[in-house]
This record gives C-alpha cells, sequence and structure tokens, in this order.
C-alpha cells in the first residue's frame, strides 16, 4: 500500500538536502506512530505555514477589494507569524526566534505593498514591492541555513521561498483578473507546497538535532500519512470557510470556484480513503461527506443571510445527522481504533467552528470571525493526527518505516554522486535534458487555462518507457518498469494497472500531434518529483533510480 504516492504531493524539496542524515533512519523493528517527536515537529510546521498560505492570500485578497474585515485579516497573517516564535526560540533560543520575527513579519508588509501599489496601478511601487519580496526571499534563505548549519541548504530554501512567493502573487493576480477557477487551482497548488516545505526544514533541524528528537525521523510511512491528512483536512476547512464568506456577501462567481476547488479537495480525500479500504469504503466516505456536510454548507448560508431560523435549525439537524453518520463510518472502518464517541465529538467541534466564523462574520464581528478561523483550522490538525493514529494502529505492518542501510565499506558518497535521474525542460522550449544529454524536441512544454502540459513521449522515452499509441481508440500505453498507464485523450480517466484513477486535467494533442499531459498528474503517477521555476518557466524532474 504506497499510502505516500496517494495522498502526499510529488513535490520533494527534501531531494535538495544532503543524502546523507538529512533523515534520520527509524529502526524497522520499532511499533509505528504518528505521533513521536519528528512526528510532531512536522506537523507543527504543517499548521503554521498552510495557515500562514491561507492567511496571506485572504489577507491580500481582502486589502484589494477595501473588504471592512481587510484588517483584521492582515492581524490574523501576522499573529501567525508571531505563533511561529515558540517553536524557534525552542530550538534556536531567544535571539535566533528574534531574528525570525524581524525577516518574516517583515515579508508580510512587502505583500501588503505588492497590494497597495496594484490596486493604484503604481508600476515603479510593484517593482519596489516585488524587490522587497526577492530581498525577504534572499535573506530569510541565508537565515535558514545559517541556524539549521546547512542542514537545508540556502539554494534549497531560497528555492522553496521563491515557489512559495510565487505561488501566492499567481493566485492574488488570478483574483484580480477575474480568472477564480484559475486563483483557486493555483491555491491548492500554493497550499500543497507549504506541506513540502515543513518536511523539509523539520527534517534539517532534526537531523541537525538528533538527541533532542529521540533520533527519531519527519519521513516515516506513518508521519508522511499523519501529514497528508492534515494537508487534506486543513484544506477543506480553509476552503469551506472562505465559500461561505463569499456566498453570503453575493459574489457568485467567486463562490462557485471555490465550490469546484472544494470538489476537488473532496476527490483527493476520497483517493486517500480508498487507497486504505478500498472503492467500496471511497464510495461510502464521499456520499456521508457531501451530502449532509459540504452540501449544507451552502443552505446553512442561504437561511443565515435571510434570517430564516427554522431553516437554519433544519440545516444544523442535518450536520449533527452527518456527524453521527460519519462518526459511525470511522469507527467502523478503523475497527474501532478510532471510537466513534471519539471521532463524533472531533467532528462536532469541527463543525461548530465552522459555523462559528460564519455567524460572526456575518455579525461583523470580523476579529471573533478570525480567532474562530484560526481556532477552526488549528483542529484538523488534532484530527489528522487522530485519525493517522488510529489507521496505523489498524495495519501496523503496512506503516513500519524501512529498515537503516548497512554502513558502507567506503566512506558514504556525496549527495551529487547520488544514483539521481534528472529531466530538464522549459516552457516554450523544445530543449530537452535528460541527466548531461540534451536533445531537441519537436514540440514544447506549455500551459494551457492554468494547467503546465509536457509532452508525454519525451518524457516517457527519456527515462526508459514505452510508449504505445492507438489513434483510432485515442489511447496511448505508456510501460515504464512494472507500471502500465493509459491515457485517452480528452479525457480524465487514466488507468494505472488496471485500476481507473483521475487526472486533474485531460490530455491532449496539440498543433503539433503530440500528446501532452498535465505536469502535476503524471509525475505524481511516475513518482518523480518536480520543481518548477514560474519566472524562467523552467520544470525540473527528479527521481532515485
Amino acid at each position: 500500500m504506497k499510502i505516500q504516492k496517494l495522498i502526499v504531493p510529488a513535490l520533494s524539496l527534501s531531494l535538495l538536502l544532503p543524502a546523507a542524515g538529512a533523515f534520520a533512519a527509524t529502526p524497522a523493528t520499532a511499533t509505528p506512530t504518528v505521533s513521536t517527536k519528528a512526528a510532531d515537529l512536522r506537523a507543527g510546521l504543517d499548521y503554521l505555514l498552510s495557515e500562514h498560505f491561507a492567511l496571506a492570500v485572504v489577507a491580500m485578497t481582502k486589502a484589494y477589494e477595501g473588504a471592512p474585515d481587510a484588517k483584521e485579516a492582515y492581524q490574523a497573517l501576522d499573529q501567525n507569524a508571531l505563533d511561529m516564535q515558540p517553536a524557534i526560540e525552542a530550538i534556536y533560543g531567544k535571539a535566533g526566534a528574534a531574528e525570525f520575527e524581524r525577516i518574516f513579519r517583515a515579508h508580510n508588509k512587502y505583500t501588503d505593498n505588492l497590494v497597495k501599489a496594484t490596486k493604484m496601478n503604481n508600476k515603479a511601487a510593484i517593482k519596489k514591492a516585488e524587490a522587497q519580496v526577492q530581498g525577504f526571499v534572499d535573506e530569510f534563505s541565508k537565515f535558514l541555513a545559517t541556524a539549521t548549519e546547512g542542514k537545508l541548504p540556502q539554494k534549497a530554501a531560497a528555492q522553496a521561498l521563491r515557489m512559495h512567493e510565487d505561488q501566492v502573487q499567481d493566485v492574488f493576480e488570478k483574483y484580480v483578473a477575474g480568472d477564480y477557477n484559475g486563483a483557486y487551482m493555483e491555491y491548492r497548488e500554493g497550499f500543497e507546497t507549504m506541506f513540502t516545505v515543513s518536511k523539509a526544514l523539520s527534517g534539517a533541524i532534526v537531523a541537525q538535532n538528533p538527541a533532542k528528537f529521540s533520533n527519531g525521523s519527519v519521513d516515516t510511512p506513518a508521519a508522511d500519512l499523519r501529514s497528508a491528512l492534515n494537508h487534506l483536512a486543513a484544506e477543506h476547512f480553509a476552503l469551506s470557510v472562505l465559500q461561505m464568506q463569499k456566498q453570503y456577501n453575493g459574489k457568485a462567481k467567486d463562490s462557485d470556484a471555490l465550490i469546484k476547488a472544494e470538489a476537488a479537495n473532496t476527490a483527493a480525500f476520497k483517493k486517500a480513503i480508498t487507497s486504505i479500504y478500498g472503492a467500496e469504503g471511497g464510495n461510502q466516505f464521499e456520499k456521508i461527506w457531501v451530502t449532509n456536510h459540504i452540501k449544507a454548507q451552502s443552505d446553512y448560508v442561504a437561511a443565515l443571510k435571510k434570517g430564516d431560523k427554522t431553516s437554519l435549525q433544519a440545516v444544523k439537524d442535518r450536520i449533527t445527522d452527518f456527524t453521527k453518520e460519519f462518526s459511525t463510518f470511522l469507527g467502523t472502518a478503523t475497527a474501532n481504533n478510532l471510537p466513534a464517541s471519539a471521532a463524533e465529538k472531533a467532528l462536532m467541534t469541527h463543525e461548530k467552528q465552522v459555523q462559528s466564523v460564519i455567524d460572526q462574520y456575518a455579525s461583523k464581528k470580523y476579529a471573533a470571525a478570525y480567532k474562530a478561523d484560526r481556532e477552526g483550522f488549528k483542529t484538523m490538525f488534532g484530527i489528522g493526527e487522530a485519525l493517522g493514529g488510529a489507521i496505523v494502529k489498524q495495519y501496523p505492518d503496512k506503516f513500519k518505516a524501512a529498515a537503516p542501510a548497512k554502513a558502507p565499506a567506503k566512506a558514504p558518497a556525496k549527495a551529487s554522486d547520488a544514483s539521481m535521474m534528472m529531466v530538464w525542460m522549459k516552457l516554450n522550449s523544445k530543449q530537452l535534458k535528460v541527466g548531461d544529454k540534451t536533445t531537441m524536441m519537436d514540440t514544447m512544454p506549455v500551459v494551457k487555462n492554468g494547467t503546465t502540459y509536457i509532452p508525454l513521449r519525451y518524457l516517457a522515452e527519456g527515462i526508459g518507457a514505452k510508449v504505445k499509441w492507438n489513434k483510432s481508440a485515442g489511447e496511448v500505453t505508456v510501460m515504464a518498469g512494472k507500471d502500465t498507464m493509459k491515457f485517452w485523450i480528452n479525457k480524465t480517466a487514466v488507468d494505472v494497472n488496471g485500476k481507473t484513477q483521475q487526472l486533474e486535467a485531460t490530455a491532449m494533442v496539440n498543433n503539433d500531434g503530440r500528446t501532452l499531459v498535465p505536469l502535476r498528474s503524471i509525475t505524481e503517477l511516475l513518482g518523480w518529483d518536480v520543481k518548477w521555476n514560474k519566472s524562467t518557466g523552467e520544470i525540473t524532474l527528479t527521481k532515485s533510480m
């Protein structure tokens, strides 16, 4: 059961870390658990960094709109930065925490400057704000490299920070342009990135301070599961709150785009459940999750907006029914390793927090709304830990860490000597690099409707896979090692070793007659890690061979 490949993002900055010692080895004989000091550190960074991204987007868009809660949104973002200090101080002392605060809090102001400059269409001010943001990337990456004693190299930190800033700005730019579907697609990408950053940073900290973390590891299968569930649950909460606010404000197009983003989150959640409990479990999850949970959100807002107390109570009753039905499902699915009573209590807390956010927002009590928002967001990480813990306890053999490798007879190789396959492409360029070999393609990677597409044949053949094309059926078959994948042109379905999965966008044939596939989907299916440089359009794929 490859849980990580199914529900953890393919993007992995950990490949940029030193190969030796970046993540401590956990004995294979140890009882697997999601709750270790190392996993707790990773989860803590999961929470703070993903919340930073979510609040940054909200603060920027609210400020641009001149929304009445713009001030409170920025205050919540600033408080998130302050809340990171205790964790930094515990590891790097008061001086380290103070330096962290100085650099990190300032960059929130830089993005606020960018919003103001954009609103005034002041190109000089926009350029200045962008330079400030780049200055933050340079300064903070140096701080992280120094603090971790090189366990997180400055280059890797700078690439991660630049990617984060690009994604925040891309969401903002699409939002300003009225491309709400594109904005929330990019939102999900950027939100996902923060979990990858937290894994890399926590891995560096643990490698630097192994004794403080009981010589544990941040990337055990159990820790990966916990992080993946954290990601899905927290994204669900963040999208739900935003959608309900937009609907209440009568912003139909914005609200509809968020509903689509929520549907994508639901699909990802279903995929996770299916990977553990099979198709029947996944289908049952979806039915319960959507009917009196996701759909009830819109009904709640509609009743609240009308002031219809009877309808509002009816919706609350439906939501209560959901908590009972879903908690029973979780208790049964986990063989009572997550008792239904405990699940119901956690779910009711979640539902009350969501309702509290929109109730306070509707009453224009914005400070209280953001307080409830932050409390609700944090709650999702407790749910991720509880559910992940139950699953690991239920299937301990499937979550055992790999046995540490035996010490080599000679000195370990440097990271640069590791057996790593690298494929490089660039938007609107026919150049292809596979390892140290450069060739020319007869087509190019492109971006269409906010999705990056790459030529399937050149990628597959570059890594030694075989490709077959059935023109009459519009079917492409890729054979990579023991894996066989089938794509159909203009369809989102893909067959992986006999099992049907869904792509985020359809495969297509371009004007050159070449099959193009969504970058994110194909790299996940093939198990590759991807780095995307928005400013240069460079795409770098890597994989340990």
